[in-house]
């Protein structure tokens, strides 16, 4: 059995559950998210918890089981407190600011990258240097810091880039003089 998926997920106060057939829906105080789980799978609502359990013990029916109740943790982690992914960029010019809702990113490059987040993705900017993608979906929040970092990763000589906050990059030597 799985030990991920044995364990029951608990529901704080102020979060709404409903299961039907293959669909589960989280509302709460942040937002709503739903979210299709695989037939074979069975979502049972206790009264404080929630319990994911599977039909038979095949292999794939096992990968599911912990995958099933890791998301759905999630969802009721990200309608409660919802999620964060912080970016430094660094670089001498490199910086990020707002217009509207789009950010609009200066990276070396001969034109400026305007990005604008999806929809449920707040993008914030403390400093010139960095950015925090907030929102209640835990996929989406780091698809979109993904992203972002995408656009200039950093790279291995001078460390200039976009990178996730306390990532470390690892410098290579540069060429040796003879």
């Amino acid at each position: 059995m799985s030990r991920v998926g044995k364990k029951p997920i608990s529901i704080p106060s102020g979060v709404k559950v409903k299961i039907e057939q293959n669909e589960i829906r989280v509302s709460g105080p942040k937002g709503e998210l739903k979210k299709e789980i695989h037939p074979s799978l069975k979502i049972q609502m206790n009264e404080n918890e929630i319990v994911v359990s599977r039909s038979s013990d095949s292999k794939f029916r096992r990968s599911l089981h912990g995958l099933a109740r890791a998301l759905i943790a999630n969802m009721v982690e990200g309608v409660t407190n919802g999620y964060r992914k912080a970016l430094e960029i660094q670089g001498i010019g490199y910086k990020a600011e707002l217009k509207g809702e789009k950010l609009n990113l200066s990276l070396g490059f001969s034109h400026p990258i305007l990005f604008a987040p999806p929809e449920g993705i707040k993008i914030d900017l403390s400093g010139p240097n960095r950015i925090a993608v907030s929102g209640i979906d835990k996929e989406l929040v780091g698809m979109v810091a993904a992203k972002i970092r995408s656009f200039r990763p950093p790279e291995p000589y001078k460390g200039k880039g976009i990178r996730y906050e306390g990532e470390f990059v690892r410098k290579k030597a540069g060429k040796a003089a003879v």
